[in-house]
């Protein structure tokens, strides 16, 4: 039996205050793939996961996250924000960080204590953050608050993972450790991954496709088909040139 995929676009359009952000998307997403999503800001990368978590209409055409149309409040979406620092003096344990994730969930405060525990060390342990579970969150690195953040969003065994902008602001090391935390998960689970980045480079062993967005418009592909020459410079409208070395891939001549 064919599987339903996780996420299925067609023809979508996402205009708002009379600006076109997104226009005639067309993507599908199957379970347990590691998708990235690229582009320079305000290219609409953050919209299209507001619209797949019912934050947004669109316009025009058809989005169905797991069969269904979107909707907000989806059990089966986990979804990590953009990553802010937290206050050096705040107080609050990793672990109560963690637990944000089931409150004000339909669980509620009648879920049994020793039960949200369970729930919680689970996620502490996949994320590799037990060690510093009792933590005060304020004193943990960049690296250590987005384990976080990803354990907040595994809370409800997701199968569409989304996570915006997890990179950003890590150092190369802490960058390698997320991405491996990610598509660790992403096997072991067969959850499908949409992940939000600027830099493709930290990503490229692990990505089955990019989504890469410009101007409104988008290019679905492996990064191979996708960040080539003559594609982006079809999306920005302009000539781009992609050159790669020492093992990495630079976009030249775009606003990235």
């Amino acid at each position: 039996m064919t599987q339903e995929p996780v996420i299925v676009l067609e023809n979508v359009s996402i205009r708002l205050g009379g600006r076109t952000i997104l226009e005639d998307i067309n993507m599908t997403v199957n379970e347990g793939e590691f998708i990235v999503v690229l582009g320079p800001n305000g290219a609409g990368k953050s919209t299209l996961l507001k619209l797949l978590l019912g934050l947004l209409k669109p316009a025009t055409g058809m989005v169905r996250v797991l069969g269904k149309p979107s909707r907000r409040g989806n059990d089966a979406i986990g979804y990590a924000p953009q990553y802010r620092a937290l206050e050096a003096d705040l107080a609050l344990r990793a672990r109560d960080v963690v637990g944000f994730g089931l409150d004000g969930h339909r669980w509620g405060t009648g879920l049994p204590g020793a039960k949200r525990q369970s729930i919680i060390d689970k996620a502490l342990q996949e994320v590799d953050a037990l060690d510093f579970a009792d933590a005060p969150v304020g004193q943990l690195s960049g690296g250590e608050q987005q384990r976080l953040l990803i354990a907040q969003a595994l809370l409800t065994n997701p199968r569409l993972l989304l996570l915006d902008e997890p990179l950003a602001n890590l150092d190369i090391s802490h960058e390698q450790e997320i991405v491996a935390l990610v598509a660790r998960i992403c096997r072991a689970r067969n959850v499908a991954v949409m992940l939000v980045s600027h830099d493709v480079n930290p990503l490229l062993p692990v990505a089955d496709r990019v989504i890469y967005m410009a101007h409104g418009h988008s290019a679905i592909g492996t990064p191979e088909e996708v960040i080539t020459g003559p594609t982006l410079t079809q999306l920005y409208g302009s000539p781009v040139e992609v050159v790669q070395a020492l093992g990495r891939v630079f976009v030249v001549g775009a606003e990235v």
